[in-house]
């Protein structure tokens, strides 16, 4: 946790943007997995933690938007829960540690949600749970409050120094995961193997995995936790893995080798194309240039690399206009990251990486980028190009015709069983440029 004064000020600050109502913060609760004694690794709101530090479960922060006053809400745990967890800070003790109050407990704050629920404002839910909470206590038509997910999206998207410790430790932490998996890979493990690796070194520095982690030979699906295969020599192995500090910040690396072999020449030459279009882009990076333009470039860098092995045709700025580069890297250059991987986007994808002046794309690839606003100083965010053989894909766009004046099909048979590579690194945008973390 940060020192109380961090906390403190950050609720003046959100305060000050919403200087009416009553904010109401709610922190989460235990998940069982299959009773209510054996639950899921718990995981704190992250709003809650950005302004109220603990990652506790069960409970709750109140903020009035007119005196700025702070309370924190729970149960101190009775003495059958001190015999099986030991004795445990009370809530007036957690409270004061954050530069709060104690509010009450779960009853007492459930009076005071109900007596005033047209004055609450509160954040998107998205567990069930909450969800029920919400409705039962301010009604099943309360909403959102717009006015206070922008404040809270204004606040938490530019890093302080002391969050960018944080955010160095878990990039560091990350790339030793990473280390370690290309030491240990080798022709004839499972891939599960390798993820039982780098999830114990999340561990071992007090924290876990920010994400699941994707250990995969096909690279090709992007989302692949799938870890039953067995690694053969040469194999292309994606990882795409990362660290969550004690604190509660995430790293997102991505990297792609050769298991036990050099690559192949057709190996290397896409992964060039995907290493210089990680390299310019991250070099672009500084505050107003939008990251939809970044995105649009690597996509620039990505045809014409392809065009140059002979996978793609005809003139660069109108391929990517045109969308052709996507059957290659069909995902967003990157997204926000901080106390979420994917950066507050429980408060909504749109709301956090795009405005009035930059909307989102609806063309097929482009649609995925999660950040296309103007950066600014501060805002910290994944670069992640890459490019994929995706056959079902191929097979589509080859059949209907798509993107054929830029596409030489008939050259993409011998990769069919390429896979995917991707690189990806977390850069904080800085006054005068950018800085790679870690």
């Amino acid at each position: 946790m940060f020192p109380a004064q961090t906390y403190q000020q950050r609720r003046h600050d959100l305060a000050a943007l919403i200087p009416s109502g009553l904010i109401f913060l709610p922190g989460n609760r235990e998940a069982p997995m299959n009773c209510a004694d054996n639950t899921y690794p718990f995981r704190q709101d992250s709003s809650f933690r950005y302004f109220a530090g603990h990652n506790i479960p069960d409970l709750a922060l109140t903020i009035d938007g007119a005196s700025g006053e702070s309370k924190l809400w729970g149960d101190d745990i009775s003495l059958d829960h001190v015999v099986w967890m030991g004795a445990q800070p009370s809530i007036a003790e957690l409270a004061e540690r954050i530069g709060a109050t104690r509010g009450g407990t779960q009853a007492e704050l459930s009076t005071l949600l109900k007596k005033h629920a047209k004055e609450v404002r509160f954040l998107p839910p998205y567990r069930a749970e909450r969800k029920t909470f919400i409705a039962e206590h301010l009604g099943s038509a309360a909403g959102a409050d717009e006015g206070l997910i922008r404040a809270v999206i204004a606040l938490r998207s530019v890093k302080s120094a002391e969050e960018l410790v944080q955010m160095d430790l878990a990039v560091m932490t990350s790339m030793k995961m990473h280390a370690a998996a290309r030491a240990h890979a080798a022709p004839g493990q499972l891939e599960a193997e390798v993820a039982g690796i780098i999830e114990g070194i999340a561990i071992s520095a007090d924290g876990r995995l920010s994400y699941p982690a994707i250990v995969t030979r096909n690279g090709h699906v992007l989302h692949n936790h799938y870890h039953g295969n067995t690694l053969q020599k040469g194999d292309l192995l994606l990882i795409d893995a990362g660290a969550e500090t004690p604190s509660g910040y995430a790293g997102d690396i991505t990297r792609t080798f050769a298991v036990g072999a050099d690559m192949t020449t057709q190996q290397q030459d896409i992964y060039d194309i995907v290493q210089k279009a990680l390299t310019d882009s991250t070099a672009a990076l500084q505050p107003g240039i939008t990251y939809q333009s970044v995105h649009l470039n690597a996509g620039r860098i990505i045809a014409s690399g392809l065009k140059e092995v002979g996978l793609m045709k005809g003139d660069v700025d109108e391929a990517v206009a045109a969308g052709a580069h996507a059957l290659f890297m069909p995902h967003g250059l990157g997204h926000m990251i901080g106390l979420d991987v994917h950066d507050m986007e429980d408060l909504g994808e749109d709301l956090v990486g795009y405005d009035d002046k930059v909307k989102r794309s609806t063309q097929f690839g482009t649609r995925s980028l999660r950040l296309g606003k103007e950066l600014q100083e501060g805002y910290a965010l994944t670069v992640e190009p890459g490019i994929y053989f995706i056959p079902a894909l191929i097979d589509r766009w080859a059949a209907d015709g798509t993107c054929a004046d830029f596409i030489n099909f008939a050259a993409l048979d011998a990769y069919r069983n390429f896979g995917g590579i991707r690189l990806e690194d977390n850069v904080v945008v800085t006054a005068s440029g950018h800085r790679v973390l870690g």
